[in-house]
Order: structure tokens, then C-alpha cells, then sequence
């Protein structure tokens, strides 16, 4: 369970996240929908700890994780896997040494390596694109290719930062069938920030609506969607 508790988050003096908190349940998928500037992406680098809150306190079950460095805190990061819009992915590399790199940097041993991303490769359908560069691949499949990176190191969070904003409404919903199953099959918790709340309705089953580094609104996806309260909601839906 991921818990935040009165995150504010600053960049130069300008405020990105106002004294948000909420909870995300373990093995849930939940969306924190906003307009581009709502400090959707801020509030998500605190909660996978590629930053700390300017104040608050992150907590992982019971242990409170913002303060942590060194080994302790690249444990914990190790346990995440995230996914972005432009895929991040290394051009030098095709899609087989993509998934590796990862991995080799764990020390797996060659033999491991090879079968983990063998496996992830034929899970997210792109078993014959192995060699392919990254040029040759679609938005699509390279998206494919980061999503199997993400997961080389079983972890048990799956952070996806407008994973799908970058691709056509056909293949986002391919995408985020991919998504569902494997979360349905691996049972890690998926965490997804995005504007579109075609996204959340999709595969969300809680969403939190974030407006100006607020959460304006927070409930499940069918409530939220059905009767918005706030009026960042509403505009989302229209």
C-alpha cells in the first residue's frame, strides 16, 4: 500500500503539488487524472521516489520512504517499474538489449537474462521483433518494449507517466488491454497519470482528480464518471 500524506511539492518557488494525500490500495489500478499543469507528474515522481516532497511524508505499507538513501532507498526502487509518453528507451539497442539493460545492471547472470527478457517479450506480443531497432518499431510496439522493460525486475508497482498519449486511440487500447492482463496475470499494483479519461474509465478502478496541485475530487471511476463533483471533472468530461 502507498500512502501520502500532506505532499507539497515546490520547484524554485513555484508550488506543483498542494498538500495532497491519499492512499492507493495494494493490487489496484488507480488513475490520478488532471489538464496538462495540474501537477499530475510531480505528484507521481514523489509517490515512485525519484523525488522528495519540499514536505509531507510517503509511506510503503508502514515504513515511511521519503527520507530513505543509499541502498535502502534503491531497494525500493527496484520494486518499480515505470513507463512514460516517449517511451525512453535506448536507440543504440534493440528491443531484446532494451529489456536486458536493466537486468545486466541487477549482475543477473547472461543465461537469466536471456530467458527473462525471452519471457516479457512473447508476453507483450513482440516475440518476433527481438532484434529490431527502435527505429524500425511502431509507437505501438515500442511502448510494448517499455512495458516489458518495466516489468524485467518483477516489480510490484507499475508507474505509467501518459503512457499512452503519444499513440492513436486503436493502439492505446491495445496498449491498455496489455496493461490489464498483465496486471491481471503478475497481480502488481499499476498507478497511472494521464488527462484522458477514456484511459481511467478503461482500466482505473479509482480515480483522483488533481486541478492547480490540488485533489479536487477522489473515488471510484464509475461514481467519478457518472457524477462529477468538482469542476475540473467536468471539464475533463466533456
Amino acid at each position: 500500500m502507498i500512502s501520502l500524506k500532506n505532499i507539497k511539492k515546490e520547484y524554485d518557488g513555484v508550488v506543483a503539488v498542494q498538500d495532497v494525500s491519499l492512499t492507493v490500495q495494494n493490487g489496484s489500478m488507480f488513475g490520478v487524472i488532471g489538464k496538462s499543469g495540474a501537477g499530475k507528474s510531480s505528484l507521481l515522481r514523489v509517490m515512485s521516489l525519484l523525488e522528495r516532497p519540499t514536505a509531507g511524508q510517503v509511506f510503503y505499507g508502514d515504513e515511511r520512504v521519503d527520507m530513505l538513501t543509499g541502498g535502502r532507498l534503491l531497494e525500493y526502487r527496484r520494486k518499480m517499474g515505470m513507463i512514460f509518453q516517449n517511451f525512453n528507451l535506448l536507440s543504440s539497442r534493440d528491443a531484446f538489449g532494451n529489456i536486458a539493460y536493466p537486468l545486466e545492471i541487477a549482475g543477473m547472470s547472461r543465461k537469466m537474462i536471456h530467458e527473462r527478457a525471452s519471457e516479457l517479450l512473447d508476453m507483450v506480443g513482440i516475440a518476433d521483433k527481438r532484434k529490431s531497432r527502435m527505429k524500425e518499431l511502431s509507437g505501438g510496439q515500442k511502448q510494448r518494449v517499455a512495458i516489458a522493460r518495466a516489468l524485467a525486475a518483477s516489480p510490484d508497482t507499475l508507474f505509467c507517466d501518459e503512457a499512452t498519449s503519444a499513440l492513436d486511440p486503436q493502439t492505446t487500447r491495445s496498449i491498455l488491454t496489455l496493461i490489464k492482463d498483465l496486471h491481471k496475470k503478475l497481480q502488481f499494483t499499476v498507478v497511472i497519470v494521464t488527462h484522458q479519461m477514456s484511459v481511467v474509465t478503461t482500466v482505473c478502478e479509482e480515480i483522483a482528480v488533481m486541478d492547480d496541485g490540488l485533489i479536487v475530487e477522489q473515488g471510484p471511476v464509475a461514481d467519478v464518471f457518472t457524477n462529477p463533483q468538482s469542476q475540473a471533472a467536468k471539464e475533463l468530461l466533456c
